[in-house]
């Protein structure tokens, strides 16, 4: 069967340092979309249909990603990336994707786009990332939390989230509270390859009313549970591991993209000097962390991935104040870079919008808005950043992985000799 492909010429030429940006978001143009190519020189793209459209359907899809285009390209102004640390010479001993290696192996099965089960080599890797990541945490002597993967709708939209990230969101519901209801969903219920089918499909009246969402960040429940009074002590250090959930559409792929990951985070919650401080501690700390593994990477400035009403306000915000910087490890299969971690500082936006203060005898106004921020670590990303650069054979991983996996893949004996 051939493939079905559409080429429009942007009305706007796409600039080369929004190529990325604008491709990634025209997967959310339309669902017909299978994949969108940016060319090079921002003057052609190829979308890559599931169907072909007829006129009608054609015209719209072109509107659709003309929005798209004008609203991220037009009178764009290249961004000054800040490079903070770069050690992208480090040697690299693997030049291959390793995902299909590790699903011929067994170490990764996928069960649906972006949805991962991961093996013990995997898993292996990621416990020791996650034991880095906990030695920062104990650096700061972090607070131990623990969050659900479930969110409030009311808490996100009270700090915009539905409005900078829309496209991301993922919805939880259930069945409403009706025997007549839930009798004919078991009686009907089937899927097809990959939906839900039965009266349900064409009924959302057959489920409750939205209250929550999958959590999209970890931190975020930690805001929410100091909301609307004042800071005990004036200043937080906290740490959690959570699940994530950020729907990408065809973006979706291997580790590198997942529909559901695992972040570790590390939150700073005080005076604006009391945040950056020790983001900046974080991230000098972590630095001697990469170097004692020799992973490649660089960390720059950077923006979060908002939607095309926000990106261009938003994206210059962040970058005029250097709000997050990304640390990008090589993939040198590809010759690119993967963002596992980030290093955030969200000024006051969460303490003003969640009321969240500071108190008497902090160093700062009482009453005035707390500043947070973060630093955050994609666990699976940080997997696979590291079995591109290193392979999949243990045998050629630096030692101190190696050696932290043997220790700790060692039988114990609780009950003593």
């Amino acid at each position: 069967m051939p493939e079905i492909t559409l080429e429009i010429v942007p009305a706007v030429v796409i600039p080369t340092h929004l190529t990325g940006e604008v491709q990634s978001k025209l997967a959310y143009v339309d669902q017909g979309i299978a994949k969108a190519v940016v060319s090079a020189d921002g003057l052609h793209i190829t979308l890559h249909l599931h169907q072909q459209p007829n006129s009608a359907e054609r015209s719209r899809l072109e509107e659709k990603v003309q929005r798209v285009v004008t609203s991220l390209a037009r009178g764009a102004i290249q961004p000054k990336v800040q490079v903070l640390e770069d050690f992208m010479d480090r040697p690299v001993r693997y030049h291959q994707d390793p995902n299909d290696v590790l699903l011929a192996r067994g170490e990764m099965s996928q069960e649906a786009q972006g949805i991962f089960t991961l093996g013990p080599l995997v898993t292996r890797l990621i416990e020791f990332f996650e034991n880095q990541f906990l030695g920062l945490a104990a650096s700061f002597n972090a607070a131990p939390y623990r969050f659900p993967t479930l969110i409030p709708a009311r808490y996100l939209e009270r700090v915009n989230y539905f409005r900078a990230f829309p496209h991301s969101l993922s919805f939880a519901t259930h069945l409403r509270e009706d025997l007549d209801v839930i009798d004919d969903f078991a009686q009907h219920a089937a899927c097809d390859h990959e939906h839900l089918l039965g009266a349900l499909n064409t009924s959302a009246e057959s489920f409750a009313p939205i209250q929550t969402l999958l959590s999209p960040a970890v931190c975020y429940h930690l805001y929410f549970s100091l909301a609307d009074k004042p800071l005990p002590g004036g200043q937080l250090v906290a740490t959690a591991v959570g699940n994530c959930f950020r729907y990408e559409s065809f973006n979706l792929r291997s580790l590198e993209r997942l529909w559901n990951f695992t972040m570790r985070e590390i939150i700073f919650v005080g005076s604006k000097d009391f945040v950056l401080q020790n983001r900046e501690l974080a991230r000098q700390e972590m630095a001697q962390r990469l170097e004692k593994i020799g992973l490649a990477y660089r960390v720059e400035s950077a923006n979060d991935p908002f939607f095309i009403g926000e990106f261009r306000k938003q994206a210059a915000f962040q970058s005029a104040f250097q709000l997050k910087y990304e640390i990008r490890a090589s993939l040198p299969f590809k010759n690119a870079t993967l963002a596992v971690g980030s290093y955030n500082y969200h000024q006051d936006f969460f303490g003003r919008n969640l009321n969240i203060s500071l108190p008497d005898g902090s160093g700062a106004p009482a009453g005035a808005p707390v500043h947070t921020g973060c630093v955050a670590f994609g666990l699976e990303r940080m997997a696979y950043a590291f079995l591109a650069q290193f392979g999949p054979e243990p045998a050629n991983w630096p030692a101190v992985v190696r050696d932290w996996i043997k220790t700790s893949a060692a039988p114990q004996n609780p009950g003593g000799a």
